[in-house]
């Protein structure tokens, strides 16, 4: 019953803002070049198989399960203290979840699959980056 009640306005605008902040974060102004010479590539030139909508698709897609993860996970502690969880406390949820759970989770996959620590450190920085800020955005809307 809790996705009934669930904000969906707020993790559609969570999402938002976590879209931005990963396209901002991987933007060739920004990460992107050192990424990709991380991984051993030339950021000049294009990469991939799959077609570009399928990547920005499932990037999307992830994304959004993620916001939603969050303002379930939110919408718990304010069900469990009868108190909103506000900007902060938003915030704070989406930067322990991205340290917790996407981080330490995408860890061994990084290492194991031979791209090291500094791809890593990028990929998963711009991850907990976009949880914190979608995790503000939630708070401060109310799931």
């Amino acid at each position: 019953m809790f996705l009934i009640e669930l904000n969906w306005l707020a993790v559609l605008a969570g999402f938002v803002v976590y879209f931005i902040a990963g396209a901002i974060w991987f933007g060739p102004k920004t990460f992107y070049p050192a990424w990709m010479r991380a991984k051993g590539l030339d950021p000049a030139e294009p990469q991939g198989s799959n077609g570009m909508a399928v990547v920005f698709g499932m990037t999307a897609l992830g994304a959004l399960v993620q916001v939603a993860t969050l303002a379930i996970v939110l919408w718990f502690v304010v069900e469990a203290t009868g108190e909103p969880v506000g900007p902060l406390g938003g915030a704070l949820g989406g930067l322990l979840l991205g340290i917790g759970l996407v981080a330490a989770s995408s860890l061994s996959h990084r290492l194991f699959g031979g791209d090291g620590l500094r791809v890593w450190a990028i990929e998963v920085a711009g991850d907990v980056v976009g949880l914190t800020l979608a995790g503000l955005v939630v708070g401060l809307i109310g799931v």
